[in-house]
């Protein structure tokens, strides 16, 4: 007897765009945005391209958009952390959860997050932004700081993009050193930084002074 075939399911509409964007997340995760073209994510889908259009009317763009949202909420969780035990273990988690990112999209993550796109634009510059933003409050957070100093503030910004920047040599150099060295070696560039600011900056020389008390 052949076996019946498994019952269809109508996906509701926040089902089926789910689907479309984890679609096109798979191919930007590997291919530039401006490779990827409605068909692609139509066929990765499984669906047809009208449906495509009927979800993201605005073509490619919209798409694109909608799945550099989805990829940037992901991301933005990546700095949450109970604030509970040392500091530098939480960053150390927030790191692995990051670096995790990087890895599962691999080349795309250039693409998706660091522009270089023909499709870029002022919306996809703010939205990576506010990744980076979001992860400066999750460390302030962290620090118990509701008022950074400046000096402060910048450091912690400087940080957040010299793990973006280290996050696209590694994957460029194949994925080396270990991910867990990055991680640890990323962790030790953050307390030399917040030294360097120390010495010219009395909020964050409290701060150096907690860390090393809570080590």
């Amino acid at each position: 007897m052949t076996p019946a075939a498994p019952a269809y399911r109508r996906l509701s509409v926040e089902e089926r765009r789910s689907q479309l964007l984890e679609a096109a997340l798979g191919l930007f995760a590997h291919r530039a945005p401006e490779d990827v073209s409605l068909d692609d994510v139509a066929e990765a889908a499984g669906v047809s391209r009208p449906l495509v259009y009927r979800y993201f009317p605005g073509g490619k763009q919209q798409l694109y958009e909608a799945a550099l949202r989805s990829a940037a909420e992901e991301l933005q969780q990546c700095f949450a952390e109970p604030p509970e035990g040392p500091l530098l273990d939480r960053l150390s988690r927030a790191l692995d959860r990051y670096l995790g990112f990087v890895d599962q999209h691999d080349a795309g993550f250039s693409a998706l997050l660091q522009g270089g796109s023909v499709v870029e634009t002022s919306r996809t510059t703010a939205i990576v932004d506010g990744v980076r933003r979001a992860a400066a409050q999750h460390i302030f957070s962290h620090l118990g700081v509701t008022e950074p100093s400046s000096r402060l503030r910048m450091t912690v910004r400087m940080w957040i993009t010299a793990v973006e920047a280290a996050s696209l040599i590694w994957l460029d150099d194949d994925k080396e050193p270990p991910v867990d060295e990055l991680r640890d070696w990323l962790v030790e560039q953050f307390v030399a930084v917040l030294s360097v600011t120390a010495g010219r900056d009395p909020q964050t020389a409290a701060l150096v002074q907690a860390l090393a008390a809570d080590g």
